[in-house]
């Protein structure tokens, strides 16, 4: 298919009239791509384009962390570049309400996959807390620092002032491992004693701490704990 301009498949096999006539579900990842893009390049249709897309970014995950320079180095104009970053930055945000009115956060795979949206392919390191109430609902979120920065060097005052403001009675830690190996380190392991401890002492909880690696990876400093890996 990916071979022919669009215009030159039968009207009922068209990604747009597919989407339209039988939902978004019967479309594959480059034909939904191709929906977005509307129209292709010179010789190439908007499905091969949306392939070649896919292929250079490794997956609909890769474009979570698109931006306008990247997608420009994959050759589409600012037209198609915006489109796609709108689309992105769409279903992080419904992911964020949805996250927000649904069951509580009680498990780290719900955590791991929430985050993933916005971290799921960080380039450098990102720290934050997630904060709930006391029936484990998201009340809030903070980034707490990016870069090369010791977990040593972060004081747990600050996150727990933070909490108590939002009347949060838990906390969530995550961070991201840009080696994409979401094992925990021996400082992680430290941090997370300083923070469960530091909590504990003003009445809080810190419910994990979850490590963010590549391709769906992640790691739970409170289930590793729990099968006596630290």
């Amino acid at each position: 298919m990916a071979d022919y301009l669009i215009r030159e498949l039968p009207e009922g096999e068209r990604p747009r009239e597919r989407l339209l006539e039988h939902g978004g579900r019967t479309l594959s990842d480059s034909e939904l791509l191709a929906v977005l893009l509307r129209t292709g390049k010179v010789g190439v249709s908007a499905i091969q384009l949306a392939m070649d897309l896919l292929l250079q970014n490794g997956g609909l995950g890769g474009l979570l962390t698109a931006t306008p320079h990247s997608l420009r180095r994959t050759g589409i104009g600012p037209a198609k570049s915006a489109a796609l970053l709108a689309a992105v930055e769409i279903g992080r945000r419904l992911a964020g309400e949805q996250l927000m009115d649904r069951e509580p956060l009680s498990r780290p795979r719900d955590v791991a996959r929430y985050l993933a949206l916005r971290y799921h392919t960080s380039d450098q390191e990102v720290m934050g807390a997630l904060f709930l109430d006391a029936r484990g609902h998201l009340l809030g979120e903070r980034e707490l620092f990016r870069g090369t920065m010791s977990r040593i060097s972060v004081e747990p005052r600050e996150i727990l002032r933070e909490c108590l403001q939002r009347g949060a009675v838990a906390i969530y830690l995550f961070h991201t491992h840009p080696s994409g190996d979401p094992s925990p380190s021996a400082e992680d392991i430290l941090f997370t004693r300083r923070m469960e401890e530091a909590a504990e002492i003003v009445g809080l909880r810190l419910a994990d701490h979850v490590v963010l690696g590549s391709q769906g990876r992640w790691a739970s400093l409170k289930e590793r704990r729990e099968k006596g890996a630290w």
